[in-house]
């Protein structure tokens, strides 16, 4: 067994009773108050465990079980200094902070300071970084702070990142800010389940899709065949049939088991945060969910972003943004002071949402939305290019008579049938022709024909996208018509600036290509067809700058967070290229960004859909 299995054994030994070794860790400490600028709060919720801003260069954190009721039955969470969320770390630029992380859990923990750039031995990753931090013990963290701006943390041990252990971090600039706003509060969009993630995980396992409740119905059908016509409606079925897919299956994990939080309050009890008049109000937004992706709107507010992942931007105002899990994004809005607003975020398949108040008086409530009707997925979200063609369905496993097929012979695989590919880690495209010509143009967005390697053929991948298109323009689905339909603009990848100029403006010396791999069927996820346990490290050089490709070979929409570096998306301008940490990919499409190779060392490189990471995961070693 790989040495890099180890960080999947927290899985296992997490299934222990959560009550045999329940610790006296106290509750977070003083409830907060509401915040007055220029502090930080997370404002007032109903019936949660407020977590403590805690400030300066020495921190002290203990994880340990915590009750907790946000469903009307007491559960034992996992939390940091006996909150959920954990408490919010607030640093400064240029300065040395050391935290002395304490496990009063029964199994092992560790913390990952996500979006952090920091020695590889400090990222908090076991079986990369270290080796976690066994029960009983006291791990110190110590760096320098050499970035501004809102980030996050959370357990990389099993499932403890869904059982409550994430934080906000704020990172106060050593330079002026160059945004300008009067209050400052802090939004962390979570889920939560009363099951145990190991049951969840294993129902996945069995039934990938146990948790949907959206499946076609005879109503359905009937409807379809009136809109439609038999013939159309048949075709239509059959084809989704064949594939064994739903054009509904947005969301492994749904509303019918989690319960969508805001700064740790339910949709229920509601978060809210507090104004005054002509205040301008930055809402730091931090997606710490397990599975759910967010799509967020204040009605009757325009929001301008100001910071993506943590990195200022230049400002665009928007009325609604999708985040991923693990992003962040940082918005000002500028309310009038006659009126409450509700902050509404809503899951991307329909099935729940988070939500909080801004008002200026305490006794204001604001309507809550209906949320939007739930998305179908359609052929550009199986890649089969904007012709709607069958060409791009070649690939899938469900198509008759494809099983049988000799891969090997297909267009775009000669000359490789006597390479082997079964533990390959990436297609490396530098010396390939047409590519190679188009490493240094601006807003670069591949049009190579896609290739798909041996390893992604068999019953453990259901689809492989022929025609992906990009994903810089497409807000996502269930959002692409929302500018026509209800007048709403949102936020998409091109319209990201970095605010200063881009770092190292070297040419890209090669490019990988990794294919994003499943089959959800059988729950099974992969990149390039290889789950993680079989696969080889991703090589890179000290200092070079390379060219990452992302093909997203499945129909669901996965954010891929690369640890230690910048992902430096390709939006366009090369001069302003903006430093992410987290990469959405839409489904059946294909994103592409660039990474400076300069940290040394052994680096996750992952899914952040906590239940896909186990397969679609790779290391990145430095060396």
């Amino acid at each position: 067994m790989k040495e890099t299995n180890s960080l999947l054994t927290g899985i296992k030994s997490s299934s222990l009773s959560r009550r045999r070794f329940v610790t006296g860790v106290t509750a977070g400490g003083a409830l907060m108050g509401l915040g007055m600028a220029p502090g930080l709060s997370f404002g007032s919720t109903a019936n949660s465990i407020r977590p403590q801003t805690l400030s300066g260069k020495q921190f002290d954190l203990n994880i340990g079980y915590q009750q907790v009721n946000f469903t009307g039955k007491e559960r034992m969470a996992t939390a940091v200094n006996g909150s959920v969320p954990s408490p919010i770390l607030r640093w400064q630029e240029g300065e040395r902070v050391t935290l002395r992380v304490t496990n009063h859990l029964a199994h092992d923990s560790s913390i990952h300071w996500h979006g952090i750039i920091l020695p590889t031995d400090m990222d908090g990753v076991p079986g990369l970084s270290f080796d976690g931090i066994k029960p009983g013990e006291t791990y110190k963290y110590q760096f320098d702070v050499n970035q501004s701006g809102t980030y996050w943390y959370h357990s990389h041990s099993g499932f403890q990142e869904q059982t409550g252990m994430y934080g906000a971090i704020v990172i106060d600039p050593k330079e002026p800010d160059p945004v300008s706003y009067d209050r400052d509060y802090v939004v962390v969009l979570s889920d939560w389940s009363d099951e145990a993630p190991e049951d969840l995980y294993a129902k996945l396992k069995k039934m990938s899709d146990y948790y949907n409740f959206r499946g076609r119905t005879a109503g359905d059908l009937w409807r379809e065949i009136k809109e439609k016509g038999v013939g159309k409606t048949w075709n239509e079925r059959s084809m989704w049939n064949q594939m064994r897919m739903s054009d509904r299956d947005l969301s492994d994990v749904t509303g019918y088991t989690y319960t969508h939080l805001m700064n740790g309050a339910t949709p229920d009890d509601g978060w809210l945060g507090l104004f005054k008049r002509g205040e301008k109000i930055r809402l730091r937004f931090i997606n710490g969910a397990a599975m759910t992706i967010f799509d967020v709107r204040i009605p009757g507010l325009k929001m301008t972003v100001v910071a993506s992942d943590g990195q200022n931007i230049e400002p665009v105002t928007i009325d609604e943004f999708r985040i991923g899990v693990a992003e962040t994004y940082d918005v000002v809005v500028e309310p009038s002071d006659d009126s409450a607003y509700t902050i509404f975020a809503q899951s991307i398949d329909r099935t729940g949402y988070a939500r909080g108040t801004l008002t200026p008086d305490v006794s204001w409530a604001a309507a809550v939305p209906e949320m939007d009707p739930a998305p179908l997925l359609g052929h550009r979200d199986m890649g089969m290019g904007m012709d709607h063609s069958m060409h791009g369905m070649a690939g899938m496993s469900g198509m008759a008579g494809m099983q049988e097929m000799d891969h090997s012979k297909m267009s775009g695989m000669a000359g490789m049938q006597e390479m082997d590919h079964s533990k390959m880690s990436g297609m490396d495209h530098s010396q390939h022709g047409d590519n190679a010509k188009k490493l240094g143009k601006a807003g670069y967005v591949s049009t190579s024909p896609i290739t798909h390697i041996k390893s992604e053929f068999g019953p453990h991948v259901d689809m492989r996208a022929d025609s992906p298109q990009s994903g810089l323009n497409d807000p996502g689905i269930g959002l692409r018509d929302h500018q026509r339909l209800y007048g709403r603009r949102v936020l998409t990848y091109a319209d990201i600036k970095n605010l200063y100029p881009t770092i190292d403006r070297r040419e890209p010396s090669r490019e990988i290509e990794l294919h994003l791999t499943g089959n959800m069927s059988r729950y099974m996820w992969s990149i390039n067809g290889i789950k993680f346990a079989d696969a080889d490290p991703v090589q890179l050089k000290y200092g070079e700058r390379v060219r990452i490709t992302l093909i997203n070979d499945t129909m669901m929409t996965h954010p891929i967070h690369l640890h230690g570096m910048w992902s430096e998306l390709e939006t366009g301008d090369p001069k302003y290229i903006p430093r992410k940490h987290v990469v959405i990919v839409q489904p059946g499409s294909r994103i592409s960004y660039l990474v400076t190779a300069d940290a040394i060392g052994r680096w996750a490189y992952h899914c952040h859909l906590l239940y896909h990471m186990p397969g679609m995961f790779r290391e990145v070693r430095v060396s």
